[in-house]
């Protein structure tokens, strides 16, 4: 498959980002914590340059924890806060406040001196699509303050969110790069659902899925739909894989025909939802190069 998507509504958003970014003192990162490489926005380094940097590793409950371990100091060796988290619940917003103090602490000391007491720290939330930005914002402020949606695209607009005394937010919508000079990379995304889906072929997305969980997880396929895959010598093709799911699902179309499409993107949903069991489809060690560019 191939992956180019860049709305016009992103290019308006990267230069208001551009703009507002001097205005506060933190960037908040969400990232996928499924992908934690592909879902970061290369932009957001530039951008956020000389900020204090704080990454949430969203959707942590849906990815391998000891995976997530390893992310979590890979990106603390590169000077950023991190925070695992799973923004659907309230669990983590005591611990991404006192981060948010602690970030800034250099910055509230300064404004102390000078006699400013009363400002609030200004943090900025960024984030590719549908990574949770708003779904973040609602728990931690403890209520439906943003938009929050399962496609991704629904901030579309920037603004202002004052969580206490202490601390504003300002969200803003999530913006991909231009153009993805690494297909693998507008894979992982499709994979984890920040690319529309009615721009990709989910049939060919499901048969990925299938190749990537045979290679990294064998056993999660056959838990969760209950098909012998890993008979001693069988080696089966992703089609194979598929077609053996759609017959123990009974997933079939008018004349009785396997329904191939349907079970496809099925598999897509499950994996997406965490019914496949808690996976990382990126590690640290594979991407070290990147990791250290970045």
């Amino acid at each position: 498959m191939q992956f180019q998507w860049y709305p016009g509504h992103m290019t308006k958003a990267r230069r208001a980002m551009q703009e507002d970014i001097k205005l506060v003192d933190l960037v908040i990162e969400l990232v996928d914590s499924r992908v934690p490489l592909a879902s970061r926005n290369p932009d957001i380094d530039e951008l956020g340059k000389n900020k204090a940097r704080l990454v949430i590793m969203n959707k942590s409950d849906l990815a391998d924890e000891k995976i997530n371990k390893q992310w979590e100091a890979a990106f603390r060796e590169k000077g950023y806060y991190v925070v695992m988290m799973d923004s659907r619940s309230s669990a983590g917003k005591a611990a991404v406040q006192k981060v948010i103090a602690e970030a800034c602490r250099a910055k509230i000391e300064r404004d102390r001196r000078r006699g400013i007491l009363n400002r609030p720290v200004r943090a900025m939330v960024v984030g590719i699509p549908n990574v949770g930005k708003s779904t973040f914002i609602n728990s931690i402020a403890g209520k439906a303050c943003a938009k929050t949606g399962n496609k991704p695209g629904v901030t579309r607009g920037n603004q202002w969110i004052r969580l206490n005394k202490q601390v504003e937010l300002l969200d803003t919508p999530g913006i991909l790069w231009p153009k993805f000079e690494d297909q693998t990379v507008g894979l992982k995304l499709a994979m984890i659902g920040s690319i529309k889906d009615d721009i990709i072929n989910t049939t060919e997305l499901g048969l990925e899925v299938i190749r990537f969980l045979m290679g990294a997880y064998p056993l999660a396929l056959s838990k969760r739909y209950g098909i012998e895959a890993q008979e001693e010598g069988a080696e089966y093709s992703s089609v194979d894989i598929l077609t053996m799911i759609a017959e123990a699902k009974n997933c079939r179309r008018q004349g009785n025909e396997l329904d191939l499409d349907r079970m496809a993107m099925m598999i897509v949903d499950d994996f997406r939802s965490g019914r496949l069991g808690k996976v990382s489809v990126e590690r640290p060690e594979e991407n070290a190069g990147e990791t250290a560019r970045q």
